[in-house]
């Protein structure tokens, strides 16, 4: 069973909601990658979502773009990041995931790419280019090496294509919470509430929300509709400004949200 697979299931079974903070590989220098991972976990992530820097991120706001562009100065590769996850991986116990667009991927290799992740210990790509018509130039690789592929729905994703998105892979499935790019938001439409439940009705996969989370709050709130929760841009700032305790909390209000529900 891959560890995404695996975590979102002991969970469930503990009636626990998810927090997966995303950071970008190689922002603040390669050598960052580390200790941003292992104070991740310590601090009680369920999985870590990991950027790679590329120069044309159509899903990234501002904050992840900036990130990417530090990334990229600092000389960060493909390949430096993999390397990276392979010398950590013997002290990280939870899942992996990384978040690529498909040029990479393919610049480097679909095959030799797959490989890599598997011998760094990689659990899984979520890749927001690419359609699951087209997913068969990667995902069969990925399902044989035993990566798991997050898909992601969208707010104008119908049922119909939630189910059928919903119903490929084990992990979890990427509930987008607006209508655009990342970033930290005030608030969210009101009727999201709805269409989180509506996505969790179709889907037999755990149902992640992501895109504009910022606040304990905005955790609390999402964790009433839906598995957990993705936060990106505001972790990157929090680490930025070096508020790791901004980030805990975070975190902690992920932890007692299901005690509230």
């Amino acid at each position: 069973m891959n560890r995404i697979e695996n975590v979102m299931r002991t969970l469930a079974e503990n009636k626990e909601k998810a927090f997966v903070p995303y950071i970008m590989a190689g922002d603040g220098g390669l050598s960052s990658l580390a200790e941003r991972i292992t104070f991740l976990e310590k601090a009680g992530a369920t999985a870590i979502e990991i950027g790679i820097p590329f120069s044309d991120p159509v899903a990234d706001g501002p904050v992840i773009q900036q990130a990417g562009i530090r990334a990229l100065e600092s000389g960060t590769t493909l390949r430096g990041v993999l390397a990276t996850i392979a010398e950590i991986r013997p002290i990280v116990h939870i899942p992996l995931i990384f978040m690529t667009y498909m040029n990479p991927i393919m610049a480097f290799g679909i095959q030799e790419f797959i490989d890599e992740c598997l011998h760094s210990g990689v659990d899984g790509l979520i890749l927001p280019d690419l359609p699951i018509e087209e997913e068969d130039i990667i995902a069969p690789y990925a399902e044989k090496a035993g990566i798991e592929i997050i898909r992601l729905v969208t707010l104008t994703s119908p049922l119909e294509r939630v189910q059928e998105i919903s119903s490929k892979g084990h992990g979890f499935l990427y509930a987008v919470t607006v209508n655009g790019i990342t970033g930290a938001r005030k608030g969210f439409n009101e009727q999201l509430g709805e269409h989180l439940k509506k996505v969790k009705s179709v889907s037999h996969l755990p149902v992640l929300a992501g895109f504009g989370i910022a606040s304990p709050s905005h955790v609390r709130e999402m964790n009433q509709f839906c598995d957990g929760v993705i936060v990106g841009s505001k972790i990157i700032e929090l680490f930025e400004q070096g508020d790791l305790d901004g980030i805990k909390e975070l975190i902690k209000a992920s932890k007692i949200a299901h005690v509230e529900n």
